[in-house]
């Protein structure tokens, strides 16, 4: 069955806040198997909520909106739907002394214009608010040929429409005739190659009309891959997305770090628990990014012993005695002067900090057109075993490439853990 899920509210079309109402509500009305086909924003204009809210009964099964409940002008809500329906509004009294009584237990008088708040159109129903005084509205509109369409208004205020949905909507779109179907999500996280070469690795897998379906998204080149299936049960939807899941593991290797919400630094923080080995970071190019993020994963407090962040290599030689480190490799190991600083200054880092291994990322360089070469960042990592050094181009939009930047150094701390830290490993990606 499909659904749509309304937003209402200047503040939401003017972009001054974000709407997390519709992402919440997509997530509960698809575990209860409802496939959410439309995302509608409107502003609070009374003809604009008359035609969309019009739109929506006559295409979505199922139709639920937040906002415009309130009782100002602007609360346009109980107005559109008694016009699209063409009933009238009508007051229910048991409601209105329900709305004095809340505002008497605070010592209050009602203000008159509180009264709109329980005018409800003809033939509607209400949706109790317990901590509210914005009661919601049910609606069944019959259509033509096919069932009819459920409509439920709730108030915008997050903690009342979340109570509201749980104890009044939500019961409503259970089937009691055993027809209910569930929809259940697995998220796959990947990171290391490109969107296209990607699925290119999953040959058949991201198509149209498959079941259970995989649909991909990148942020900040993190590849999200998300499998989706439809069942009687949980147990039955699992049963069918497990057979895809591990057709991408095989086909995907360590490209896959994790699952649902996990980043980078969550999987390297687990590597470094398994292995119960500690890491320090220098950063040049990522601003102290990569310490911020691990910082922020529970799972790596008894493991990252912190790091150190300069604006360039000049800086950083003050703080650790990378200098000492280039004056004892061999000569010409390394026809990088870049290439050759990251590996001082990962084993000088490690010495320091008297840690098992040391990430260093070096500094971001200026584009060169004329020299494709030279727009590489270069990584190190210094482990027992030795250190390895990597560069990556640093081609991409300015607004992602310290965030990839930082990722990329992750990753790289992530396959050597998974490899056995072996210096000659091929982290290519």
């Amino acid at each position: 069955m499909l659904a749509e899920v309304i937003s209402i509210g200047d503040e939401l079309t003017s972009g001054q806040r974000l709407d997390t109402n519709s992402q919440w509500l997509s997530q509960r009305l698809g575990e209860l198997g409802f496939r959410v086909v439309w995302h509608t924003t409107v502003a609070d204009d009374l003809d604009a909520n008359i035609a969309v809210f019009r739109t929506a009964v006559e295409r979505a099964d199922v139709v639920v909106a937040s906002g415009g409940l309130g009782p100002t002008a602007d609360d346009l809500t109980r107005d559109a739907v008694a016009a699209m329906l063409g009933v009238d509004l009508v007051l229910d009294e048991a409601v209105l002394e329900r709305i004095r009584a809340m505002f008497a237990f605070f010592k209050r008088d009602m203000p008159e214009k509180n009264r709109v708040q329980a005018m409800f159109p003809a033939g509607t129903h209400v949706i109790p608010n317990p901590h509210g005084t914005a009661p919601g509205i049910a609606a069944t509109i019959e259509r033509a040929d096919r069932a009819p369409s459920r409509l439920y208004c709730l108030p915008g205020v997050p903690a009342e429409m979340f109570e509201m949905f749980a104890a009044s909507v939500a019961p409503e779109l259970v089937p009691t005739d055993g027809s209910r179907r569930l929809l259940r999500h697995r998220v796959i996280k990947c990171f290391g190659v490109g969107e296209s070469h990607l699925e290119q690795m999953l040959p058949d897998l991201i198509r149209r009309g498959r079941e259970p379906s995989v649909g991909i998204t990148v942020s900040q080149a993190t590849i999200s891959l998300r499998i989706t299936a439809s069942g009687a049960s949980e147990e039955a939807c699992l049963t069918q997305i497990a057979p895809t899941e591990e057709t991408i593991r095989q086909c995907l290797g360590d490209i896959v770090f994790g699952e649902s919400e996990d980043e980078l630094e969550h999987a390297v923080a687990r590597l470094l628990a398994a292995e119960q080995k500690s890491l320090a970071t220098a950063e040049l190019g990522t601003g102290g990014l990569v310490a911020e993020r691990l910082r922020e994963a529970p799972e790596a407090a008894p493991w990252f012993r912190g790091g150190y962040v300069a604006a360039d290599a000049a800086m950083l030689s003050r703080m650790i005695p990378v200098e000492e480190e280039l004056a004892r490799l061999p000569a010409g190991e390394e026809d990088s002067s870049q290439a050759r600083f990251v590996r001082a200054a990962a084993l000088a880092c490690r010495a320091e900090t008297e840690t098992d291994l040391a990430l260093v990322v070096g500094e971001l360089p200026r584009f060169d057109a004329a020299n494709p070469e030279a727009n590489r960042v270069w990584f190190a990592v210094a482990t027992a075993d030795g250190v390895t050094v990597k560069s990556a181009p640093t081609a991409g939009h300015p607004a992602i490439l310290i965030s990839r930047t930082a990722k990329q150094g992750l990753n790289m701390v992530r396959l050597l853990l998974l490899r056995g830290a072996d210096p000659s490993a091929n982290l290519s990606r």
